[in-house]
Protein backbone atom coordinates (compact mmCIF):
# COMPACT_ATOMS: atom_id res chain seq x y z
CA UNK A 1 0.00 0.00 0.00
CA UNK A 2 3.24 2.46 0.82
CA UNK A 3 4.53 1.70 -2.78
CA UNK A 4 1.37 2.30 -4.69
CA UNK A 5 0.77 6.09 -2.52
CA UNK A 6 4.56 6.56 -3.24
CA UNK A 7 4.27 5.91 -6.92
CA UNK A 8 0.56 7.80 -7.38
CA UNK A 9 2.49 11.30 -5.58
CA UNK A 10 5.29 10.77 -7.99
CA UNK A 11 2.94 10.36 -10.74
CA UNK A 12 1.03 13.69 -9.54
CA UNK A 13 4.55 15.74 -9.02
CA UNK A 14 5.19 14.89 -12.90
CA UNK A 15 1.58 16.21 -13.95
CA UNK A 16 1.77 19.18 -12.27
CA UNK A 17 5.27 19.68 -13.25
CA UNK A 18 4.14 19.24 -16.67
CA UNK A 19 0.82 21.88 -15.89
CA UNK A 20 3.31 24.48 -15.28
CA UNK A 21 5.08 23.87 -18.33
CA UNK A 22 2.11 23.99 -20.71
CA UNK A 23 0.80 26.76 -18.83
CA UNK A 24 4.14 28.70 -19.45
CA UNK A 25 4.03 27.66 -22.87
CA UNK A 26 0.39 28.80 -23.89
CA UNK A 27 0.99 32.07 -22.37
CA UNK A 28 3.95 32.44 -24.31
CA UNK A 29 1.93 31.50 -27.77
CA UNK A 30 -0.86 34.11 -26.10
CA UNK A 31 1.68 36.58 -26.02
CA UNK A 32 3.07 36.04 -29.46
CA UNK A 33 -0.21 36.00 -31.20
CA UNK A 34 -1.04 39.34 -29.43
CA UNK A 35 2.07 40.92 -31.16
CA UNK A 36 0.50 39.55 -34.34
CA UNK A 37 -2.28 40.68 -33.85
CA UNK A 38 -0.82 44.16 -33.12
CA UNK A 39 0.95 43.85 -36.27
CA UNK A 40 -1.86 43.38 -38.50
CA UNK A 41 -3.90 45.86 -36.62
CA UNK A 42 -0.96 48.45 -37.86
CA UNK A 43 -1.02 47.34 -41.66
CA UNK A 44 -4.73 47.56 -41.72
CA UNK A 45 -5.10 51.33 -40.18
CA UNK A 46 -2.26 52.38 -42.33
CA UNK A 47 -3.49 50.39 -46.03
CA UNK A 48 -4.33 53.46 -47.30
CA UNK A 49 -1.13 55.48 -46.73
CA UNK A 50 1.11 52.87 -47.96
CA UNK A 51 -1.08 52.10 -51.16
CA UNK A 52 -0.65 55.54 -52.15
CA UNK A 53 3.23 55.73 -51.17
CA UNK A 54 3.55 52.61 -52.83
CA UNK A 55 1.91 54.21 -56.27
CA UNK A 56 3.74 57.43 -56.02
CA UNK A 57 6.70 55.04 -56.32
CA UNK A 58 5.54 53.40 -58.96
CA UNK A 59 5.15 56.43 -60.92
CA UNK A 60 8.51 57.57 -60.20
CA UNK A 61 10.17 54.50 -61.34
CA UNK A 62 8.00 54.66 -64.59
CA UNK A 63 9.32 57.97 -65.17
CA UNK A 64 12.69 57.27 -64.38
CA UNK A 65 12.72 54.51 -66.81
CA UNK A 66 11.32 56.55 -69.55
CA UNK A 67 13.91 58.92 -69.43
CA UNK A 68 16.57 56.42 -69.35
CA UNK A 69 14.49 55.41 -72.19
CA UNK A 70 14.80 58.65 -74.14
CA UNK A 71 12.03 60.40 -73.03
CA UNK A 72 12.02 64.20 -72.24
CA UNK A 73 10.40 65.67 -69.68
CA UNK A 74 12.29 68.71 -69.50
CA UNK A 75 9.03 70.46 -70.96
CA UNK A 76 6.15 68.90 -68.82
CA UNK A 77 4.62 71.57 -66.42
CA UNK A 78 4.66 69.40 -63.08
CA UNK A 79 2.79 72.38 -60.88
CA UNK A 80 0.95 75.31 -61.59
CA UNK A 81 2.71 78.37 -62.15
CA UNK A 82 0.17 81.84 -61.00
CA UNK A 83 2.39 84.93 -61.09
CA UNK A 84 -0.36 86.37 -63.72
CA UNK A 85 -3.24 86.20 -61.28
CA UNK A 86 -1.89 88.79 -58.78
CA UNK A 87 -1.90 91.93 -61.79
CA UNK A 88 -5.22 92.82 -61.95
Amino acid sequence: KGATKADTEADLQAHEEGKEAAVKEHMAVLKYIQSLHAECDWLVQYYDVRKEARAGEIDSIEKAKAVLSGASYSLVQTRAHSFLRGSA
